[in-house]
């Protein structure tokens, strides 16, 4: 029985519906003094890899001290325009009901993600979707490179084994992550990884999206 839920965000819990990217490029702006004219692979890929190979496609070097001035532009930007964030993005159906049923059903919750932790907070804050988060057991972009360290990480901090613990994502990068670790995973075809490329991937549950929350809550709580 699963008492930890790890929380993939983006298409997972939340669209930006594009403000994210404009955020990115802005932010990229600000700490490299060049527009960002194309930016690399996202999907389940962790904030600094995506910074760092971002600047690649720019012909620029960047180090460690570049990234941590990136990552609090973006999160200034972030705070800044949180009001066209809510306006324009959305909370994923029933991500709310899921996380308030997980919550009464007395599971932890955390979120494990390629994003910095005050830009995922800023993004669950705007759509009301982080009080039941703990975030001091999560990991997050800036603590690693790679997914499956994040997940590692998480499971330390919260004091729990792999088989206590579920992970919630939308993509296969998070199936592959959670697996390095033996964390069972439901997979949501939210993103762009539909049903089929995610059971291809590995993943234990694939559902369609979080709307189903009585049958995620037995399936969190009892396994597939």
């Amino acid at each position: 029985m699963a008492e930890l839920v790890l929380w993939d965000v983006d298409h997972t819990l939340i669209d930006t519906r594009g403000v994210g990217r404009e955020l990115s490029a802005a932010a990229f702006l600000q700490t490299t003094g060049q527009p960002m004219r194309q930016q690399a692979r996202i999907d389940g890929i962790t904030e600094p890899v995506i910074f760092r190979e971002t600047a690649k496609l720019h012909g620029l070097s960047t180090d460690r001290a570049d990234f941590e001035r990136f990552a609090r532009a973006l999160t200034t930007a972030h705070l800044e325009r949180a009001a066209e964030l809510r306006e324009r993005g959305h909370a994923l159906p029933c991500a709310a009901a899921a996380v308030d049923a997980l919550d009464s059903a007395g599971v932890r919750q955390t979120v494990v993600s390629g994003n910095i932790r005050r830009v995922a907070e800023i993004k669950l804050q705007v759509f009301g979707l982080d009080t039941p988060i703990l975030w001091e057991l999560g990991a997050y972009g800036e603590d690693h490179d790679v997914r499956a360290d994040l997940v590692r990480l998480s499971l330390q901090r919260a004091d729990t084994t792999a088989d206590g613990a579920v992970l919630i994502g939308d993509t296969p990068a998070d199936i592959e992550g959670a697996h390095a670790n033996g964390v069972r995973v439901i997979a949501v075809a939210t993103g762009r990884s539909d049903q089929t490329a995610l059971r291809d991937a590995g993943a234990e549950v694939v559902l369609p999206d979080l709307r189903d929350v009585e049958l995620l809550v037995k399936l969190v709580r009892n396994g597939a």
